[in-house]
């Protein structure tokens, strides 16, 4: 719990009510090598957050598993529209290693959205996130292969390091063998 409580501080600090709060609603679970977490079609009703481990997201396109996100320890994971509004998820989010996970229930959400340092927590913590994934698909959009993969191996070595070769190759949107000679001329 305290890799949780750390990165709530890290965004606000807290207060010892909130704290307990925290320590109240959030659960500790685990997931095996390939277990989903959160399926496509299935209302996401919680959000997680990884102590260790690692969580792919991906959607099927054509019939074709499309790589979106590869999560790693110390990150927030939900299907964001699902958990949110409460309806069925577009994506799916599987576990790439075996995983543990602090999750918190929608409805335990809203209990934990009473206290007040934990609001600002959530505000400041999702303002973030979202002008990441803003600015991640603006950069990402215009990078190539390799500008991709290198971005990847600098900014989130953690993804390179956990994850299937064809995962890391879906997300940068080649095949494993275009990734293969990427990584050939870097190593």
């Amino acid at each position: 719990m305290r890799e949780l409580l750390d990165v709530i501080n890290s965004f606000q600090e807290i207060d010892f009510e909130t704290e307990n709060a925290i320590r109240k609603y959030f659960v500790e679970e685990s997931f095996k090598k390939n277990e989903f977490v959160v399926f496509e079609g299935k209302i996401c009703d919680k959000i997680y957050f990884i102590k260790s481990g690692a969580i792919r997201r991906f959607c099927l396109e054509n019939g074709i598993e499309v790589t979106r996100w590869i999560y790693t320890d110390t990150q927030f994971v939900t299907s964001l529209s699902s958990f949110f509004e409460q309806k069925p998820s577009f994506e799916s989010f599987e576990a790439s290693e075996d995983t543990v996970v602090y999750s918190l229930s929608h409805k335990d959400e809203i209990f934990l959205l009473q206290y007040p340092l934990f609001v600002s927590f959530h505000m400041k913590q999702l303002r973030l996130y979202l002008s990441g994934i803003n600015e991640f698909h603006h950069l990402f959009r215009v990078m190539n292969a390799n500008e991709k993969y290198m971005f990847l191996l600098k900014s989130f070595p953690e993804i390179i390091k956990k994850s299937k070769l064809k995962h890391v190759a879906s997300l940068i949107g080649v095949s494993q063998e275009i990734l293969s000679r990427i990584r050939a001329t870097i190593f």
